[in-house]
C-alpha cells in the first residue's frame, strides 16, 4: 500500500497535519515512538482552551480525534531511514519494515541537551524550564534564576522580571558589557558571576563554588536542541542556526527545501510551544494535500 502521507511524530505538530489530511480524506499513516518533548511536565500553559492540563491528556485526547477517521492508520516505532522513490518516498523502520508515501511530514520534534550540572536535569519539566509564558505565571512572582549558557541568555534574563524577583546566574558563559549590565539594572536583575556547583533542595537550591546557595521557586535555561531523528539530514533538507540548535528550513505551506517533504513542530521552529506546534501541524497538513492536488 502507498500512503497519500506518511506522517513521522504523532505528538501535537503531527496530531494537528493529521487531521487536516484525515479531513481531506487522504490515506495517513502516523509513525510515532511515543516521546514527546514536554513529557517531564505535569502541566502545559498557554494553548488556548486546554491551559493547566496535563499534557498526556492533550495528546491522549488529540489522538482519540485523529483515529476517529478510517482513513488513518497508527504504527507505534521508529523511523530510522528515508530515501525518495520515484516521485515519493521511502520510509523504513527500526525492524526493517517499509513504507511507500507520495509525501512526508517530519514532526519528529527535538531533543533537550541540559548543561551538565548536578540536579538539573532530575528538575526539569519540573522546577527547570525554558519558556517563561508556559511557566513562568505559575511561580506567583516568586523568586527567579537565570543559567546562562551563552551570551544570548540575556534574553532570558530581560524576560523574566515580569514573572518575579530575577537572578541571573553566568556561571562562567560570558561577562556582560557595561550596557547590558545597566540594562540588566534597569529591570531589576541582579547579577551573580559566580560559578554553580550544583542544584538541590525541594525546589531549586542553587549552590555556589564559594560555598553560598540561592534557594528559587524556579530556575529557567535555554537548552541545547538537536533534531529527533536523523531523516532530514538523510534526505538533504536545509537546516538553520537558531538559539537553541538547528532547524528545519520551511516555506508558508511548511514545506522543506526538499520537494514533497515537509516539517512541522519544534523541529521547525527556532523556539516551540504546544500552541505553535499545533498550528505549524495545520499548516502542514493541508500543504501537503494541496500539493497532491497542484503539481
Amino acid at each position: 500500500m502507498r500512503y497519500d502521507a506518511i506522517i513521522v511524530g504523532g505528538s501535537y505538530a503531527g496530531l494537528s497535519a493529521g487531521l487536516q489530511l484525515a479531513r481531506a480524506r487522504c490515506r495517513v499513516l502516523v509513525i510515532d515512538a511515543g516521546v514527546r518533548r514536554n513529557r517531564f511536565a505535569s502541566h502545559s500553559h498557554g494553548f488556548l482552551g486546554q491551559d493547566g492540563r496535563a499534557p498526556d491528556d492533550i495528546a491522549a485526547d488529540g489522538r482519540a480525534e485523529l483515529m476517529d477517521y478510517p482513513n488513518v492508520t497508527w504504527q507505534v516505532g521508529e523511523a530510522t531511514d528515508v530515501q525518495r522513490d520515484g516521485d515519493g518516498f521511502l520510509v523504513t523502520l527500526r525492524g526493517g519494515q517499509e513504507l511507500a508515501t507520495r509525501r512526508l511530514i517530519l514532526a519528529g520534534g527535538v531533543r533537550d541537551e541540559l548543561p551538565a550540572i548536578e540536579g538539573l536535569a532530575e528538575r526539569w519539566g519540573r522546577h527547570v524550564f525554558h519558556c517563561p509564558y508556559c511557566h513562568g505565571y505559575e511561580l506567583d512572582q516568586g523568586r527567579i534564576g537565570v543559567l546562562a549558557v551563552s551570551p544570548l541568555s540575556i534574553h532570558h534574563a530581560m524576560m523574566l522580571p515580569d514573572w518575579g524577583s530575577t537572578t541571573f546566574f553566568l556561571n562562567g558563559a560570558f561577562v556582560p558589557d557595561a550596557e547590558q549590565l545597566e540594562q540588566l539594572a534597569r529591570r531589576g536583575v541582579v547579577v551573580e558571576p559566580d560559578r554553580v556547583q550544583s542544584i538541590g533542595g525541594e525546589r531549586v537550591d542553587v549552590n555556589l563554588a564559594d560555598g553560598r546557595s540561592v534557594a528559587l521557586d524556579g530556575l529557567f535555561v535555554m537548552p541545547r536542541t538537536h533534531q529527533g531523528n536523523s531523516l532530514a539530514t538523510q534526505l538533504g533538507c536545509t537546516l538553520l542556526e537558531g538559539p537553541m540548535g538547528l532547524y528545519l528550513q520551511t516555506g508558508e505551506t511548511q514545506e522543506t527545501t526538499v520537494p514533497g517533504v515537509f516539517a512541522c513542530g519544534d523541529a521547525a521552529l527556532a523556539a516551540g510551544s504546544v500552541a505553535l506546534a499545533v498550528g505549524t501541524g495545520a499548516r502542514a497538513g493541508a500543504g501537503v494535500h494541496q500539493s497532491l492536488i497542484f503539481r
